[in-house]
């Protein structure tokens, strides 16, 4: 289970509040440069444990679902540049990561899908103007969401979940 002690459907607003606190007023294509180096880092510290839940209703390392958000966001953003205010649909993060058991996954293809959905997601983010960064989606549980604020949300996420990783890895090394 994750590590979110605010329930984003609950509370969306406080959900969008706590990620975007994360990010601050950093660049978010600069945090998104820093995950993918610090996911491998955390992978390879963690070693043999990377599988190892601290407990039975927490992510271990590997499971920190940043490729399922990535390639979630990967579509979000997609349809937003490209349909009019389209329909976001929400996901649970904990059936995906159990669902699609990543726990049972090799860490280096999980690493490799995360690095090519995480270059492509940065090319496009560079190369699209203010105003399509203003462009909306409709997310079914918090509203209207621009381009920009579905990437600064990411990148607040992406913050969030190291940091759950390096929870869990202090956790299953004591």
């Amino acid at each position: 289970m994750s590590d979110v002690t605010i329930d984003p459907v609950a509370s969306p607003t406080a959900y969008q509040d706590m990620l975007l606190s994360l990010l601050g007023d950093d660049d978010p294509a600069i945090v998104f440069a820093a995950t993918e180096k610090r996911l491998r880092e955390l992978v390879a510290e963690a070693g043999p444990q990377v599988r190892v839940r601290p407990e039975p209703t927490e992510w271990s390392v590997l499971e920190g679902h940043f490729v399922d958000a990535e390639l979630v966001v990967s579509a979000r953003v997609r349809w937003i540049l490209a349909e009019d205010e389209p329909d976001i649909v929400p996901y649970d993060q904990d059936r995906w990561v159990d669902g699609l058991r990543h726990r049972d996954d090799d860490p280096d293809d999980l690493l490799a899908l995360f690095a090519a959905l995480r270059a492509a997601n940065l090319r496009l983010w560079a190369t699209r103007t203010n105003e399509e960064r203003g462009r909306l989606g409709i997310h079914r549980e918090r509203g209207p969401e621009s381009y920009e604020l579905t990437v600064r949300l990411l990148a607040g996420h992406d913050r969030f979940h190291i940091a759950q990783a390096e929870r869990a890895l202090a956790t299953v090394r004591r």
